[in-house]
């Protein structure tokens, strides 16, 4: 019985990244499927959220992420260009057409089930650390590739219906809190969010606990 769960993602998040080849890998050795389900962003979606965190946030989050990147074995480095823009005086409320783009192109993949795919292909390609300007020439086209999709065809999808992407990542990030947490990565299985890429292995448990087989 093939068990599923649901992943809460964002392609701002470097944690997100991190726990993709580990689900991509479950998926790949045991009977599970990944619904995907992108969201914007927290610095998108409640900038106020920022506005007077302590310091001592920042500083603990930038020397974990690269800790946890060098824990994990993965390449690493902040993104050339940042997915979500700031300014100073106006923060993160500013347009933000990197970070937009890229959910509504991830709703697009998801709907052509090559969801889990794409989100591992182009956050490697944002966060790995080998690509300045990810966001220019055929960078976002050959990850796309990578993972199975033809990317002309899913930037003419998202252009041509930018209400429909916009309405279903609107309903993930209203699904998302209605299952327990507002943060990702979160997987979801049988009612039960799991909140960090550090809590894989907790939901890999309770998916063995529910029968959780190998594939072949």
């Amino acid at each position: 019985m093939t068990l599923s769960y649901d992943l809460y993602w964002s392609f701002r998040s470097p944690y997100s990244y991190m726990v993709t080849p580990r689900l991509m890998a479950l998926d790949a050795e045991y009977d599970a499927h990944c619904n995907v389900r992108v969201v914007y962003p927290l610095a998108v979606r409640t900038p106020e959220f920022f506005d007077n965190r302590d310091p001592l946030w920042f500083s603990y989050f930038m020397q974990d992420v690269f800790r946890e990147a060098a824990f994990l074995g993965l390449p690493f480095r902040w993104p050339r260009p940042d997915p979500v823009q700031q300014a100073p005086g106006v923060g993160y409320r500013m347009e933000q057409p990197y970070i937009h783009r890229l959910t509504h192109l991830g709703v697009a993949a998801t709907e052509r089930g090559r969801g889990l795919a794409f989100l591992a292909e182009v956050s490697r390609t944002i966060w790995g650390g080998e690509v300045d300007n990810w966001h220019e020439g055929d960078h976002l086209a050959r990850a796309t590739e990578r993972a199975g999709l033809d990317y002309a065809e899913l930037s003419t999808a998202v252009d041509g219906d930018p209400d429909h992407h916009r309405a279903v990542v609107e309903e993930n990030q209203i699904a998302q809190r209605a299952a327990g947490h507002w943060g990702v990565p979160m997987m979801v299985f049988g009612q039960e969010a799991f909140f960090g890429q550090d809590r894989f292995d907790q939901m890999k448990w309770r998916m063995e606990q529910a029968g959780l087989t190998r594939r072949g």
